[in-house]
């Protein structure tokens, strides 16, 4: 995969005021965990802190198997369409979960999730990435010095719908991830199943969602609300 930009970027699309995690949906804790933070989708892109997309690509569609999700249409010659939600906390350790499927219309990958970081100049920039094309799904890790590292990938198909979930502590030199595929708790290429390294740059960090990296061809991600909870089975009850 080539090196992304670094240069910082301007974007069209809505923006809407910063979400800290206290003011998202939040469930009284239970002995499954409690959630700290999930967009809802009868509310709209305003559960997200931004929308970073062209205006009408980033919508709340009815899919068959799923109900009600979002969706990010990426058009050709685009750079992106994502969404920003929320701020994040160095030290803190989470558990994301949420499904998705892609629909990319050429050869190049996509960055379906990202842990971003400002500035993105001299970081990591996205610290924990998830990229995507037709018929491959890789998680990866990007160090201080900005030089990635491949942890994981799987065959996939535009269409296909899978699960993901990420047990995330912070930390710019010893961050820890954890992964489940479908599922399935996975193992990287390191042989283990906890990966420790840079999960946290910069200034300010912050969670993303949807379809990045400019190409010739269109792109979507239709994707679940994302769960950002106290333990695996909250984060993962609803994807």
């Amino acid at each position: 995969m080539s090196r992304p930009s670094r240069r910082k970027l301007a974007y069209g699309g809505v923006a809407v005021a910063t979400l800290a995690i206290s003011c998202g949906t939040i469930t009284p804790s239970s002995a499954a965990g409690q959630v700290l933070w999930t967009p809802s989708t009868s509310k709209g892109a305003s559960s997200f802190a931004s929308v970073q997309c062209a205006s009408g690509n980033f919508k709340v569609v009815n899919d068959a198997a799923k109900g009600k999700v979002w969706r990010a249409y990426q058009a050709a010659g685009q750079e992106r369409c994502e969404t920003l939600s929320p701020d994040l906390k160095n030290g803190d350790t989470f558990y994301l979960g949420w499904s998705s499927k892609v629909d990319i219309k050429d050869a190049n990958s996509r960055y379906v999730f990202q842990l971003k970081c400002d500035p993105s100049t001299d970081t990591a920039n996205h610290p924990i990435e998830i990229d995507a094309t037709d018929g491959r799904i890789r998680l990866q890790e990007w160090d201080t010095q900005h030089v990635s590292h491949t942890l994981w990938t799987a065959p996939t198909a535009n269409g296909q719908w899978h699960s993901y979930a990420l047990k995330i502590r912070l930390g710019r030199t010893d961050g820890t991830i954890d992964f489940w595929f479908d599922g399935k708790k996975q193992t990287f290429t390191t042989g283990s199943g906890t990966f420790k390294g840079t999960t946290w740059d910069g200034n300010r960090n912050y969670l993303k969602w949807g379809s990045y990296h400019p190409s010739s061809g269109d792109a979507t991600n239709t994707f679940t609300s994302p769960v950002m909870a106290t333990t695996l089975e909250a984060a993962t009850a609803g994807s």
